[in-house]
């Protein structure tokens, strides 16, 4: 079982915007739902993979496929414009510590 296993459906959802570069406000209202509970779904995720920054989730996701790390059970919500999110989820830098499923150097 990989960590991302572990995740439910909307965390999944959630740490996909978050690696396309979508804020919270933008998450929520994307996902029809609240601010407060897009902080909650990343909360429970980043308990689950072990992070603690959006950038490690990111990463984490860009790592397992970025936008095709759960495309084959049609978790995902199409995208709306690609053109806002491009490269989003390639920005981490060679020091950033990246804890989410991964040893730690």
């Amino acid at each position: 079982m990989q960590p991302r296993d572990r995740l439910t459906q909307k965390e999944r959802i959630v740490a996909t915007l978050v690696w396309e570069g979508h804020t919270n406000r933008e998450i929520a209202s994307r996902i029809g739902t609240s601010e407060q509970v897009v902080k909650n779904h990343l909360r429970s995720a980043f308990d689950k993979l072990g992070g603690w920054r959006r950038l490690e989730l990111a990463t984490y996701v860009a790592s397992h496929g970025g936008a095709n790390w759960e495309n084959s059970s049609g978790v995902l919500p199409p995208r709306s414009d690609p053109a806002t999110v491009a490269g989003a989820g390639s920005s981490a830098s060679s020091g950033t510590r990246i804890g989410i499923g991964m040893e730690q150097g």
